[in-house]
């Protein structure tokens, strides 16, 4: 066996077979990672501690093609070096993301018990962040939240509305609010369809949310229908 075109483990096309050419770069899939995990969608991760760490992982995965130029090109090493980029980028999407999120449907509701008061979401809210319930407390207060819109007639209560409708619906009529509700939804979802794992700061952030909508005044020019006047 031999690099094809005389080449070295450094350009890495190499030849699996005598006639069968077989592309082992690094580059292009470091470069593929890089362009993944620096869209948008992952801002809300710890970039530094991600970025490290992949470095640590290319830098390694450097010196074992740097080690391959002895090898052959189709051995088990190459093989494996492939599979380990491939792993790489899937663990390195699902930790930054979580589990996958699945689409809004009917069974998504916000609201799963019977009605209660935005007070009672509030005191469960506050039993589980005293427990430690982290994921509960994040649930229960977002939910005394929209229940709260409710009893001021800033939403109109709307069997099976996610969380997300809600926030986005709200953040119509108390526009200053709209972001902090929109990340508010996002948390809900992420702890409740996620798989991710809710936290105090997670819950503080909701909590002082829900205390700020207690004084906020809509936007009278852009209530939703049947919204206070």
């Amino acid at each position: 066996m031999s690099y094809a075109g005389g080449g070295t483990a450094a350009g890495l096309p190499v030849l699996a077979r005598d006639d069968i050419p077989v592309d082992i770069s690094r580059v292009p899939a470091r470069e593929a990672a890089e362009r993944e995990l620096s869209k948008p969608v992952y801002g809300d991760s710890e970039p530094n501690l991600l970025q490290r760490a992949l470095d640590s992982f290319w830098d390694w995965v450097g010196d074992l093609f740097d080690g391959m130029s002895g090898s052959g090109p189709g051995s088990a090493v190459g093989l494996i070096v492939v599979a380990l980029l491939a792993a790489a980028l899937v663990g390195g999407l699902w930790w930054r993301l979580g589990t996958p999120r699945r689409a809004a449907s009917a069974s998504d509701s916000l609201f799963e018990d019977g009605p209660r008061s935005s007070a009672e979401h509030r005191r469960a809210a506050e039993g589980h962040a005293s427990a430690g319930r982290w994921n509960e407390a994040v649930q229960e207060r977002m939910r005394a939240i929209v229940r709260a819109l409710e009893e001021r007639a800033l939403l109109t209560p709307r069997p099976g509305r996610t969380a997300d409708e809600a926030a986005a619906e709200a953040g119509r009529s108390l526009p200053s609010h709209a972001d902090e509700l929109r990340a508010a939804a996002r948390s809900f979802d992420d702890v409740t369809y996620g798989g991710r794992t809710g936290d105090q700061q997670t819950y503080e952030r909701i909590r002082h949310l829900d205390s700020a909508l207690d004084d906020a005044r809509p936007l009278l020019t852009d209530a939703v229908p049947g919204g206070a006047s």
